[in-house]
Parts: C-alpha cells; structure tokens; sequence
C-alpha cells in the first residue's frame, strides 16, 4: 500500500510541475457536400500549418488545443473543388464553422459522395502508439477491425471478428477456467488473450460480447515497450476500443436470429444529458442465447455498457465507462491428444470419432460474471501539453463446472493390459470458484512541441498493475471413459450434475484453496521525433519492476511460496521516410519484449542456481504503408524476423553415475514471416477488406524433441481473409448492397513432437455471404456463414470442430 501511495503522489506532483499554461481555443465543425450530404473521411488542414485532421463518419472534424488568431481551413476531396473558410480562435472558446465542398467542374456529375468511401479503411488510432500519430507515421504494424464491417458481416461473437485479421488465428475457444478462461489466438507464431480494453488492462475469464466494441485493434510484434509483459504476448496483442458518447440523441435496437438457436437482441442508445451537451450518456446492451450444432451444449449471456463523458471545461474532460458481463454456458468440445507416448491417429478423419456428439450434458455448465470498469481523465496542461490519468479495474469470477475430453488409454478393466489407441477417451469435470482482481492505473503526459525546426510528439507515462487471484476449486475428478467409435457406448449418457456432485463429493484431498498477488511497476517514455517532414524517427523505452508475492496455500498455511521480484529493460526505435508525405512511407522497426520467469528449484547435487533471466524476444521489421488516392487506398506490406532468447528447457547431467533432471536458460524461438493488409474503395459504394499472412516458426535451440520444429502455438503457416462487398450509392436502390468472402487456413500441426509424433488438421477455405438493405430508419440483413458447409478443425494440441453452415437474419430499427 506504501509503494502505491508513493506512486499516486508522484503522479500527482509530476502534474502540478507541468501546469505552465497558455490560453488556446479549438475549432469544430462540419462538412457537407453540395447535394446536402454529409462528407465523413474528408481532409481538414489549417493553411500554413502542420497541422490536419480526417472527419469522422458524420463529416465532424475537431482542431483542440490552438493558439488564438486567424486561420485558414483548407478541406480537400476527391472529385470536388478544395474549400478556403477563414476563421478566428479566441482564447478559452470554441469557434464552430460549417463548410460546403463542391463538385469539381473537371469531374463527371456522378462522381457523388454518399459517405461510404472506404468505411473499413481508417486505421488511425491514439492508443497503438499513445500519441495522436497516423498510421502511416507509425514504423509499427497493427490492423484495425471497426464496427462498420462487424455490421455488415452481420458479426455476433468477437472471435468472428478477429478472422478479418490478417495473420490471427484462433488456438481454442473461450473455455470458462479461472486465470486464462478467455480464447487463445496466434499472431506470428506465439498465443496471446485479448487483455487490453482502451490500451489498459481489461480482463476476462468467459467470451468478449461485441456489443460495445468500437474498433478491435491487433498490434503486432514484442510491445513490451509501450504495454508492459504482463498481459501482452512475444506475437503482439489486442486491444478493444470501446464505444464513446456522442453528442446528439439517437441509437438502434436490433435483433438477430438464425440456426442452431442463435437469438441475440442487442440496444445502443446515446443521449445528452444537458442542454450544453458537456454530460454526455450511451448505454449498450445484448442478450446472446445460442445452442451447440453438437447434440447437447448452449451458451447464453447478458451484457450492459454504461459510458458517460463530463466536459468540466475546455481543459477538463473525464470518462468514465463499464462493462457488465454474466454468461453461462458448457464448455465447447475440445478433444485432448495424448501427449505421452505415439499417437495412433494422426488427422481428425483417423479418430474415426463422431465430432457432432458434445460428450458433455446441459446441467455441466460455468458462468464467467465479469466487471469492467475503466475510467480517464484528460487535463489541457498547456498548448503543448496534457496530462491523460487511465484507471482500469477488472473483477472475473469462474464458477461452475469445468469438463474438458482426453485420450489416456485408461478406463480398462483392473488386471487387463493397457492398449495403446486412440478409442477410449477420458471425461473429466471439476468444480471451480475462482475471482480474479485486477487494477491498473496509468498516468501519461502527452506533449507536442518543437526543438528548432523538429517536432516532437512525446509521452511520458507511469504504469502500476495488480494482479490477485483466490481459487477454492475441487479437486480434478475422472467421471468415466467412452468409446469414440461405438455409438452405442451406454456410458456416454451417464454424465449429469447429480451423477458429478456425488462423485466429487466421495474424493479425500486435493482440493485447492490459495491466493496469488503480483504487481508491476512501470516508467516509459516514447518519442516521435519530425527530423524532417517526411523522415521520422521513434524511440521508446520502458523500465519494468516485476513484484510477484507468492502463493499462499490457504490449506496448508504455507504463505508466500515462490515469492521473486525482477527488474527489465525494454526499448524500441523505429523510422518512416514519406516517399510522397502522407500517402506513401517506408518503414522499419526494432522492438522489443520480455516476459518474467519464476525461480525453479534445481537438484543440491548440482550446485546450480535456480534463478532466471526475463525471456526476451528481439523484432526487426520492414515494410512499407499507403493511405493514397484521398485515403480510398489503405495498403500494408511488411517482412518481420523475431527472435525470442532465454528460453526453458529439461536436461538431465550425470553426477557420480546417477542421473538428475535440471532446467537450463538456453532455448530459442525464431518466427519470421510476411503480412500484407488492405482496405480499399475504388469506386463509390465498392470497398475490398483483405489480407494474407505467412509465418515461419521454428524451435531453434530446445529440448531434441522439438528441436527444428514448428511449436504448436503457431498456428497455420498460411492465412488469408477477404471481404468484398458494394451498396448501391444512388436511386430509387440506395442502400441496397451484397457481401461475400471469408478465410483460408493451411495445415495446422497442433501436436509436434518426436515422442508423440505428428497431429495435423487440414487446411481449409470457407466462404461467407450476406445481403443487406440500409435506409435511414432501418437495416435489414441476411448471412450465411459457411456457405459449402466444409467440415473444418482448428485446436491447439486439441482438436475443435467448427461451426456447420448457418443462415442468419438480423432486423435493426435506427433513432
């Protein structure tokens, strides 16, 4: 508690320290074309200055922060005539402008803009970088999925909408456990959580409803720098961008349905709560029920956003913004390989096992309530500086029970030799209670200034996490085994919550009761630095104190074991030169990323010291970046080579003719690969979202096992997403409009080791479609995913059927 004290009270003396202050004003305004339409993704810079800004999708643009006097605006769109308004800002006030483009005399009179130019395009983001920078100044590679094309797709879960990705893959799916219940997902080559709500911790033990979900960002490669190791992988991260108040009256209420019992209603109202429209209101909310395609399994879920915005002044703003989670459901089937001897099968065809039946019951469900709270506090310090303050606090429960499948040639009878196969399948079920509390406070000082002719954007941010646990789960129980190849097994049916409750209730011991508490302590600062206008140059750095106090076993009184504490450094640097500024820009990076590893108790004979170094994971990158043709081209292209040293591994060293098992500190992981991103609108109405990813992971210092080769963590070599979609921009049709694309994935070695062998699951294309139909009061629309009904796996040393073809029709009523 002293420690963060102390920290608090820094912050706090950090930001009078910087309250210097200099009057400024702001302008906001809104652009419309001549037709009376509203003109989002417009260009709006101030004459003579270096300074612009891109309108939102209801044409609104903001200028903050600028120092009292004339100004010229300069609004510029393809196919119409740039527009000059002159303005006057006055100290402390808010000058506000309307401005009309008009089209081109050179241009054809169709050429009209109904705002849907490149919709699934903007990328810009103040959080990937924590400075308001642009994509294309950014030397780091992120993709952004926004809520215009989760709308279109007609998307209900979160995991759906991180196939539009390039180079994400799904591991496994939410599994309710405590501590990592979330789903897993590959990005170049290691597992990463989706952790990050608003660039701050946000965490979850269940699935993410994409109900309040203004944009999915996945940021890729080591960021330690800028986010820490705690929560974050080697591969990158994702973070959620949550939906903010606005300032008018409106919202929708929508309702889909479709096959296998999807139901899903969900509201999103936004409301001013003054006539000055500084207290500012949006509530968002779904219920989601749907059933398994298996022959027993559901989920269902409530969920409620609250988010309020206080303008105090034009120097204070807070944020305040909730997300309340209560869902239960069974766990999907994840069929478990055996990871001790050779397997028998080697693809899901040769288990010979029916994937529709869930080997699970309905009364085996967990609930997942969850509790996000997230908070930020904007300051206007200066002209040239402000003062952001994130508080997060994030309180996930498992409870419930916990089923999970796997092959481990028991359940013969006593006396009877064991057989080697792949036939007979353990069932396994636990009770769990588990809440996990997290806190995060992170104070950053955002600055913009000049050192003679350079600009500088720079950040200076303090970061403290905490994280505790307390678990009181039953011990594992081995409920029964079944034949995967006789369907007329009598034992599959056995499985029931009575039938559970009795044979947890007959185990002695094993029950687990402990807590867990680590904290980390973190000072960064990151430096966009103008050398020239077209040539950038970053460089970050973060200081990280690890501070883990043990688990203390509530049973046995043993307090604090595996206590350590762990200090790291991480930097990152990284240029852009501008070919053509603002359009087109080459790229390269050098990043950083580590990750704290406990103490291990090595055999006394040996002599050797079980402390351990930080993994550390080193990234150079290169590429290059294009916003062109008035930003209807949106284009990444990138090569990555990744290194992560100080890696684990089991050795055995022979002392006085006796062999002793020890942990060696001197494995490596190489993943190297390529990315390509675009997001393009060539023509008014069409708009093409695709990607494509390859990666090479490879083991290359590790146990001889898996030495050379590829881990399971890496997903498919090969990925690729598409989405190709047009709406009718004109006549009587307006808002009329048909999508259709989907996922390629190669083959996926989920286990890969010399003493199992080899699991494979086949590549596979899958293709999805929707039409839909958007006026001004309504949207109405249809998909259908996976169109040929492919049978298709995706697992991590699991095997997981994914879902059959589905139709789904959704109904949105607009306000």
């Amino acid at each position: 508690m002293r420690k963060f004290t102390a920290f608090i009270l820094l912050l706090m003396v950090s930001a009078i320290s910087l309250r210097a202050e200099i009057p400024t004003g702001h302008i906001k305004g809104t652009i419309k074309t001549n037709d009376g339409q509203l003109a989002p993704f417009v260009s709006v810079q101030i004459k003579d200055k270096n300074r612009g800004v891109i309108t939102d999708e209801k044409g609104v643009f903001n200028f903050r922060r600028i120092a009292p006097g004339q100004y010229t605006l300069l609004v510029s769109l393809l196919g119409y005539e740039t527009a000059e308004q002159q303005v006057t800002v006055t100290a402390n006030e808010t000058t506000t402008v309307n401005i009309e483009i008009k089209i081109s005399n050179t241009q054809l009179q169709e050429v009209i803009i109904k705002g849907n130019q490149n919709k699934f395009g903007r990328k810009e983001s103040d959080q990937v970088a924590r400075l308001p920078i642009k994509n294309i100044e950014n030397p780091q590679v992120y993709n952004v999925i926004g809520k215009e094309l989760m709308k279109e797709q007609v998307i209900t879960t979160f995991d759906d909408a991180v196939k539009n990705a390039p180079g994400v893959s799904r591991l496994w799916s939410s599994t309710g456990r405590p501590g990592d219940g979330a789903g897993y997902f590959s990005i170049r080559g290691f597992a990463v959580q989706p952790t990050m709500i608003n660039g701050i911790a946000g965490l979850t033990n269940g699935s993410i409803d994409p109900a309040n979900v203004e944009r999915i960002e996945t940021i890729k490669g080591p960021s330690s720098t800028l986010f820490g190791s705690s929560l974050i992988s080697f591969g990158g991260l994702i973070n959620i961008v949550t939906k903010r108040p606005y300032e008018n009256f409106g919202g929708e209420i929508s309702y889909t349905g479709g096959g296998f019992g999807l139901s899903r209603i969900t509201a999103d109202i936004n409301t001013p709560l003054n006539d000055d429209k500084t207290a500012l209101l949006r509530f968002n909310g779904a219920y989601h029920s749907e059933n398994s395609f298996q022959d027993a399994g559901f989920r269902k879920s409530f969920f409620l956003a609250p988010s309020l915005s206080y303008k105090v002044s034009d120097k204070l703003s807070f944020l305040v913004n909730a997300e309340i989670y209560n869902g239960e459901g069974t766990n999907p089937l994840m069929v478990f390989l055996n990871r001790s001897r050779p397997l028998k099968a080697t693809t899901p065809k040769e288990l010979n096992m029916d994937f529709n039946r869930s080997y699970t019951a309905n009364d085996i469900t967990n609930k997942t309530p969850t509790v996000n709270i997230y908070g930020q506090a904007n300051y206007k310090l200066s002209d040239k500086w402000t003062s952001q303050t994130n508080l997060s606090r994030s309180v996930r429960k498992s409870e419930g029970y916990y089923s999970y499948v796997m092959f481990l040639d028991q359940g013969l009878p006593a006396g009877q030799p064991v057989v080697q196969n792949d036939t007979l399948i353990s069932r396994f079920v636990y009770n769990q209670n588990s809440i996990s509390t997290t806190t995060g406070v992170q104070q950053n000082f955002i600055g913009d200034f000049k050192i003679g002719k350079m600009r500088n954007r720079v950040v200076f941010g303090l970061d403290y996490l905490s994280q505790q646990t307390t678990n009181n789960n039953s011990p594992y129980l081995t409920f029964d085994y079944v034949n995967v190849t006789n369907a007329k097994d009598p034992r599959y049916g056995q499985l029931n919550r009575p039938a559970v409750d009795a044979k947890l209730a007959a185990i002695v011991g094993g029950k687990q009761m402990n807590s867990t508490t680590n904290d980390t302590y973190s000072a960064y600062v990151s430096d966009v630095l103008n050398i020239t206008e077209k040539f950038i140059a970053m460089a970050s750095v973060r200081v990280d104190y690890f501070d883990n106090k043990g688990a203390n076993d509530h049973l046995t009184g043993v307090k604090g074991a595996g206590k350590y504490d762990q200090l790291a450094v991480s930097p990152k640097f990284g240029l852009v030169y501008q070919i053509v500024k603002d359009k087109i820009g080459i790229f390269a990076n050098y990043m950083n990323g580590f990750k704290n590893l406990a103490p291990v108790v090595q055999p006394p004979q040996l002599n050797l010291d079980g402390v351990l170094k930080p993994q550390q994971a080193n990234q150079f990158e290169g590429g290059i970046k294009l916003d062109a043709l008035d930003h209807r081209l949106n284009f990444t292209a990138s090569y990555y080579d990744l290194l992560v040293t100080n890696m684990t591994r089991g050795a055995v060293m022979r002392v006085e003719n006796v062999d002793y098992n020890y942990t060696i500190q001197d494995g490596s992981q190489r993943s190297k690969g390529v990315e390509l991103d675009l997001a393009a609108n060539p023509v008014n109405g069409l708009n093409i979202v695709a990607g494509y990813s390859y990666n090479d992971s490879k083991m290359e210092k590790s146990a001889v096992f898996v030495l050379g080769r590829r881990p399971v963590t890496a997903g498919p070599e090969h990925l690729a997403n598409l989405w190709i979609s047009y709406t009718i921009t004109g006549g009587k049709a307006q808002g009329l409009g048909a999508g259709v694309g989907g996922n390629y994935a190669s083959d996926n070695k989920i286990t890969n080791d010399s003493r199992t062998g080899v699991f494979t699951l086949p590549s596979y294309a899958i293709l999805n479609a929707s039409v839909f139909y958007n006026a001004k009061a309504f949207r109405l629309a249809l998909k259908l995913d996976n169109a040929t009904n492919k049978e298709y796996f995706g697992g991590w040393t699991t095997v997981e059927k994914q879902m059959p073809r589905r139709l789904a029709a959704s109904a949105t009523f607009k306000f």
